[in-house]
């Protein structure tokens, strides 16, 4: 095997770097863990659910998704622009005004905010469509907050729009992850849609996986030890290769790899109801904007309301995100049922019933200021070692995807292969 390419990890990352990497004709073997490809992008089919494992969307404006992918054979299905937010005791819609400028002067003046908040909203739109995603990358960084708060948002707009909504993205309510971060997201946001695959976004990884070659993958291959030459196994084989790409999770890379910076874990929970029917209506998320006084919930969305294949014909799944909880899972069902029969009726949530309880370790690395500088991490370790996963760039889809490339260009320019400018 002294000729192939190992990768270790077969989420998007890994699969990303494989791809390329075959595609530029070397052999390569992934080595798996787990019993199937995605790593943090899966979904699993539980009594005719479809399942993420917590809740996910792929923004069809990423540019490295969009240059990696086959959107058309993803069948991607689009969520409504904006939110309905609960606050008040009641839902309230915030609009995009670019997109729903009927819906947009509706919402104007709802509790949400101020109306020089929603106006202030097409500042922040500005401010992230200016320049290029590589002069986006550079700016200067600090909290998420910190730059709403010096645009001029008000409490009540941080509290019941920004907290909920970018926490449910960034997994912190305090917003206090990189300033860069928030101006890519709304970047994305404004050029495109919160999409989601008909058959989950676990697909994603499936495409990816569908274009390496026969063999290569193996899955339930646990790694123990890694050099520039070597892969040890849990099983005890050792594999000799020609280069080592180690696309783990960012604790479990730096732990193979005793990188001496290793990235906090940010961690989510996520429980999913299966239910007669979507209390929502309509493809929507929708807000805790009362904050954690009112419940645990921080986002829900019926995702069969986006994308019908996520339940089975007359059902609706329910997502709900949370973000903290400190109890067991029948704690935690029991909390919410009290808080959604505030949202929705008694009578309704009676009859919904709990598919299953996510409580995801390492749902993404946290990124506050000072964690993109640079902004894209080396991927190089050593000579034929490298490093790759959106601990290497930023946290999301997209930079899971970059980095992947990233790393099997280094590979090939070290090796004197032709380099792909994508992959």
């Amino acid at each position: 095997m002294s000729g192939k390419i190992a990768i270790v990890g077969a989420g998007l990352a890994g699969l990303a770097c494989a791809r390329a990497l075959t595609r530029a004709g070397r052999e390569v073997c992934v080595l798996e863990r787990s019993d199937g490809v995605g790593g943090r992008v899966r979904t699993d089919r539980v009594e005719g659910f479809l399942l993420d494992r917590g809740y996910q969307v792929l923004l069809d404006s990423y540019p490295e998704a969009r240059a990696q992918l086959d959107f058309a054979a993803l069948e991607l299905h689009a969520y409504r622009p904006g939110a309905l937010v609960r606050c008040e005791g009641a839902f309230h819609r915030v609009a995009d005004p670019f997109r729903e400028l009927d819906q947009a002067w509706k919402s104007a003046f709802n509790p949400v905010g101020t109306l020089i908040d929603k106006l202030r909203v097409l500042e922040l739109r500005k401010r992230a469509l200016a320049g290029s995603l590589e002069d986006l990358r550079q700016r200067h960084e600090q909290t998420s907050e910190s730059v709403l708060r010096e645009m001029g948002f008000s409490e009540v707009m941080l509290e019941r729009f920004f907290r909920p909504f970018l926490g449910g993205i960034f997994l912190r309510r305090d917003l206090g992850n990189s300033s860069r971060m928030l101006d890519f997201v709304f970047r994305m946001m404004s050029l495109g849609r919160a999409t989601l695959p008909a058959r989950g976004m676990g697909a994603i990884a499936d495409q990816l996986a569908a274009g390496l070659s026969p063999g290569a993958l193996r899955l339930r291959s646990e790694v123990t030890q890694v050099s520039a030459r070597r892969v040890s196994l849990a099983s005890g084989e050792q594999l000799e290769v020609e280069a080592v790409v180690v696309a783990t999770e960012g604790d479990s890379a730096a732990r193979l790899l005793a990188l001496e910076r290793t990235p906090a874990a940010l961690g989510v929970l996520n429980v999913y109801f299966a239910a007669p029917c979507s209390p929502v209506g309509g493809p929507d998320l929708v807000l805790n904007g009362e904050g954690p006084g009112d419940g645990p919930i921080n986002v829900l969305s019926c995702p069969s309301d986006v994308a019908p294949l996520y339940a089975p014909r007359d059902q609706a799944l329910v997502s709900v995100q949370v973000l903290e909880f400190a109890g067991d899972d029948t704690a935690l069902e029991a909390a919410l049922r009290e808080q959604l029969a505030r949202w929705y009726g008694a009578a309704e949530v009676a009859h919904w019933r709990r598919l299953r309880v996510d409580r995801i370790r390492f749902a993404q690395p946290d990124q506050p200021p000072g964690a993109l500088e640079p902004a894209a991490r080396p991927v190089r370790v050593a000579d034929g070692l490298y490093v790759c996963g959106d601990h290497r760039e930023d946290a999301s889809i997209d930079g899971a995807l970059r980095s992947g490339r990233r790393a099997a260009q280094a590979l090939l320019a070290d090796l004197g292969a032709a380099v792909p400018v994508r992959a």
